[in-house]
């Protein structure tokens, strides 16, 4: 059946950044887009908690590449959308246990003054390690980040050819840590850029030397806090895909959707040509779309998930900034408990976020919010009730220790967000944060496609899938799958 362009239909299921980023590149090329969402509000993860004047952004919490967004906003000519944010001079405190300290800076020089004064780390060894992770963004960007792997288009252009000429210097078969040793002296320069594994959810000792691109996601193009929250990224695509028309039905849960001749058929009653599944692909598989992606997947290990408590404290700490990073003593075992034990390591590397650093009304006046999170297993049948128990001792132990104050006497306000409730509050298979990890080399082909080779019309976005998770990797998946559909459908 042929449509004409004005009368192509697109169900998105989820309204996760991705889900929104593909709902308005689709509008804007002229598609009649409905947005399905279990939730009653859009934003997935990128969720927000208040209560006794403490305001929490529950999910991502660092903001980078902000031209994403900006494109999105401004993708049918009209500025009719607000959203500003601010660059950050601070990108973050680091904390060790015996009393080791530094800031990491957005100025370079800074930065690598930083590195020699408190970890007497030669200036050049920083300049050659983001001097490599730069040309591993310069390669890497436009053929793993911007395009599907999984079409033969990708790899005929001029530029991937270009780029695979010089796919050796990417590292996709040495590991992270092993690399990380080799270029530094100082054993915490190892751990501060291992940290970066987080990011995605993965291990550093097992993963690919590929994810030494990330840190020039902060250091090349910076950091940045959005003057309204991080939430007000999910609120300035929302409101930005109600300009375009596009329709959102909350408190939708998809249970069952069908293809007849070229059309999906969801819940029973609403049909469309498109189909883009913004659902954890796991989830999906074992839900409503076990008819069309397979649920045995091999070699799919989850990411890392987390614990995190939201704590309105009574006090301000000057010696902390937006985002603050206190070490474990021993990284390996922390990971080899993550992802080998499955559970939280009794000496976690701590992270704090203090929104009210940069916004101060989510807190109190003489009062800060603080985001404490710790990275956790993905569930697998443990006994969370201890283990967060446990972990809220250590975590409190850890940072009061620090600090030189007992931080439980100066907690008012907690609430938290643990894997069992990532898993149900989002639909994330197993809790995990971004999907699958990337500890094997080959995860990043490993990922679910952006589209289904044997149903057309179908396609996914988000976390999950290719490129991966995070603000910046959802948003290019939006941009990813939007550019296949407009092939496919020839939305030009």
């Amino acid at each position: 059946m042929t449509h004409q362009k004005k009368d192509i239909t697109a169900i998105v299921i989820g309204a996760g950044i991705a889900g929104l980023s593909s709902a308005i590149r689709l509008a804007a090329k002229g598609v009649h887009v409905t947005v399905l969402e279990q939730q009653d509000t859009y934003g997935g993860k990128m969720g927000v908690w208040e209560q006794d004047g403490y305001r929490y952004d529950t999910g991502p919490s660092l903001f980078t590449m902000p031209q994403y967004v900006d494109e999105l906003l401004t993708i049918d000519g009209k500025n009719d959308v607000t959203f500003e944010y601010d660059e950050l001079e601070n990108i973050g405190n680091y904390f060790w246990e015996d009393g080791t300290q530094m800031t990491a800076t957005k100025d370079v020089e800074q930065l690598k003054d930083e590195f020699l004064k408190q970890l007497s780390e030669p200036k050049e060894n920083i300049d050659a390690y983001l001097a490599d992770s730069k040309i591993k963004f310069e390669i890497t960007n436009h053929v793993f980040l911007e395009k599907s792997l999984h079409k033969l288009k990708t790899y005929l252009s001029w530029g991937t050819v270009k780029s695979f000429f010089r796919l050796s210097k990417v590292d996709i078969f040495k590991n992270m840590n092993a690399q990380n040793e080799l270029r530094f002296n100082n054993p915490k320069t190892v751990q501060f850029f291992n940290r970066y594994a987080t990011y995605n959810g993965s291990n550093p000792y097992q993963a690919s030397a590929t994810l030494n691109v990330i840190p020039h996601y902060e250091f090349g193009f910076g950091a940045f806090f959005p003057k309204k929250g991080i939430r007000s990224i999910a609120d300035a695509l929302y409101q930005k895909a109600i300009h375009l028309g596009v329709i959102f039905q909350f408190s939708t849960q998809v249970s069952k959707v069908e293809k007849i001749g070229e059309r999906y058929i969801v819940n029973g009653d609403t049909e469309s040509d498109i189909l883009i599944c913004n659902m954890d692909v796991a989830s999906a598989a074992k839900g409503p779309l076990k008819n069309f992606v397979s649920s045995k997947r091999k070699k799919y290990e989850p990411s890392s998930s987390a614990l995190i408590f939201y704590w309105g404290i009574d006090r301000e700490f000057k010696e902390l900034d937006l985002h603050n990073i206190f070490f474990s003593s021993d990284y390996m075992k922390e990971f080899e408990n993550i992802f080998h034990n499955r559970k939280i390591d009794n000496d976690p590397t701590v992270y704090i976020h203090i929104s009210s650093k940069c916004k101060v009304d989510d807190a109190p006046v003489g009062c800060e919010n603080w985001f404490v999170m710790v990275n956790a297993p993905y569930v697998a049948g443990q006994d969370w009730e201890k283990m967060i128990n446990e972990a809220r001792e250590n975590i409190l132990i850890k940072v009061s220790k620090r600090l030189g104050t007992d931080i439980s006497r100066h907690i008012r306000l907690e609430h938290k967000l643990t894997p069992e409730l990532i898993q149900s509050k989002t639909g994330s298979y197993k809790g995990a944060l971004y999907g699958s990890s990337s500890n094997d080399r080959m995860a990043a082909f490993l990922r679910q496609p952006n589209f289904s080779s044997g149903h057309k019309g179908l396609y996914f976005c988000g976390g999950s899938v290719h490129p991966g998770g995070g603000i910046p990797l959802c948003l290019l998946s939006g941009k990813i799958t939007t550019d296949i559909i407009a092939h496919d459908f020839k939305l030009y």
